[in-house]
């Protein structure tokens, strides 16, 4: 018998059965083709969102650090060689 159901859908419109799996697959093609044979990155991905809520609380820490920072402080330099 026929039934409806929810499904879910990553950037390239592959079909998913829960938004982590659609996100996981969307997280994985931004990374790339990473390590040699079968590439690391949908573990990866999958690591960044179970770590969500740590790597907001970095992102939100350096864009506060960013915001307070001069935005005219030049880059540091290495002195030429005496």
């Amino acid at each position: 018998m026929a039934h409806k159901g929810i499904g879910f859908f990553d950037g390239r419109g592959h079909f998913f059965k829960t938004p982590d799996e659609a996100t996981i697959s969307d997280l994985s093609a931004l990374l790339g083709r990473i390590g040699d044979g079968e590439s690391l990155a949908p573990g990866i991905a999958q690591t960044l969102l179970s770590r969500r809520e740590e790597l907001e609380r970095l992102f939100a820490e350096h864009d506060d650090m960013m915001a307070g920072s001069s935005a005219n402080v030049a880059p540091l330099r290495s002195r030429p060689a005496a």
